[in-house]
């Protein structure tokens, strides 16, 4: 796992200017053959609580999920990690209104994407039922927060998942949390399409 977090953080740097050289040292050290490319932390977060219920060890297996901080920043990692860079695999997990980036950015590559119907949460918060994830909700000290939240003026009216949706977004961590949270209180048979045709796919 240590070599992935230092391929994860070369990778990093070389897409912010770096040189190249550590991340294909730490590829190759890691094993590193496939990379998942995941819009930001609460998906990358949902992936590796997935990969543990699953009992699937992804760094054993060659498999490097890859937080890209933003759709936006696909085609550069694309660039770098695919074909004409470093000849990895590619695959990718991605939102729906995202999905153009990841298209321009794969094209040609035959890098299989997963797209959610609106995102990763909306998929979970589906899947799970607005019953369970209150359930969740309390259980993690934030009930109270909720109950506030759904207060606001700007909340009335709205559909109660898009309420949720948002309110795991207005606090710093949050989102990442319950990305791992919400993965673990799903029934095996209830995981999200896009994300259990994405580990299909690895």
């Amino acid at each position: 796992m240590i070599e992935i977090r230092e391929f994860r953080a070369a990778v990093e740097a070389w897409t912010g200017g770096g040189p190249a050289g550590p991340a294909r040292q730490w590829a190759e050290r890691a094993g590193v053959g496939t990379v998942v490319l995941l819009e930001g932390l609460s998906d990358l977060a949902a992936v590796e609580a997935l990969a543990e219920r699953r009992g699937r060890d992804l760094a054993a297996e060659g498999v490097c999920a890859l937080s890209m901080g933003g759709a936006m920043n696909v085609r550069r990692y694309a660039a770098i990690l695919g074909p004409a860079g470093l000849g990895l695999r590619l695959t990718g997990l991605c939102d729906v209104q995202e999905r153009p980036f990841y298209d321009r950015a794969l094209e040609g590559t035959g890098a299989p994407l997963f797209v959610c119907a609106a995102d990763l949460e909306d998929e979970l918060i589906r899947a799970l039922g607005m019953a369970t994830v209150e359930d969740v909700v309390a259980a993690e000290g934030d009930l109270r927060p909720w109950q506030t939240f759904l207060h606001q003026p700007a909340q009335h009216g709205r559909p109660r998942e898009r309420q949720l949706r948002r309110f795991l977004g207005t606090k710093k961590g949050r989102k990442i949390r319950y990305g791992r949270l919400l993965v673990e209180a799903l029934a095996p048979e209830r995981v999200p399409a896009p994300l259990d045709d994405l580990f299909a796919s690895l």
